[in-house]
């Protein structure tokens, strides 16, 4: 059975250790991250300066074998009304066996009954086409933003896809 629970500093290393080769760490991570590969310490440290923040959640999924997925949340406007999610990672041995979707299922829960967010967003590389087809069976849908906003990635520029999910009425 997947739960969620709080992020623990434990959790750290089996986390860095989905990001894969470089160009799946930069499509869980985009550009939050200077140099690759990160290590524990460094994804704990940088949870570490927002820990006094009250807008900022970090979550892992597990079940009966361990962790089996990530992600944080964190509101963006000062009514925390709007949250957006992010990190949003999952064990490469639990994919395409419904531990993204019931992980993020949980999530949108939490953030819907817990925190009381009115509508939760989320950015997906339009290269990134299992995450965003996840996104949307969990019922984010794709918005248009004013400008589209664009990620440098090495060589290539990663375009950002916007998607939102709304509180059910």
């Amino acid at each position: 059975m997947l739960r969620l629970r709080p992020y623990k500093a434990c959790d750290a290393a089996k986390i860095v250790s989905w990001t894969g080769d470089e160009t799946a760490f930069r499509k869980w991570c985009a550009d939050r991250f200077e140099s690759w590969p990160i290590t524990a310490e460094d994804l704990n440290r940088h949870y570490d300066a927002l820990a006094d923040s009250d807008s900022f959640y970090e979550m892992t999924a597990f079940d009966e074998t361990g962790a089996v997925g990530h992600l944080i949340m964190r509101f963006t406007d000062e009514r925390k009304t709007i949250l957006r999610f992010g990190f949003v990672i999952v064990d490469d041995k639990k994919r395409r066996k419904g531990c993204g979707k019931g992980m993020l299922q949980l999530a949108i829960r939490y953030a819907f009954d817990m925190l009381k967010a009115e509508k939760i967003t989320l950015g997906v590389f339009e290269n990134n086409e299992p995450a965003y087809r996840c996104y949307l069976a969990v019922g984010f849908r794709e918005t248009t933003t004013a400008q589209t906003e664009y990620y440098h990635i090495g060589n290539e520029a990663w375009k950002c896809l916007e998607l939102e999910l709304e509180r059910p009425a």
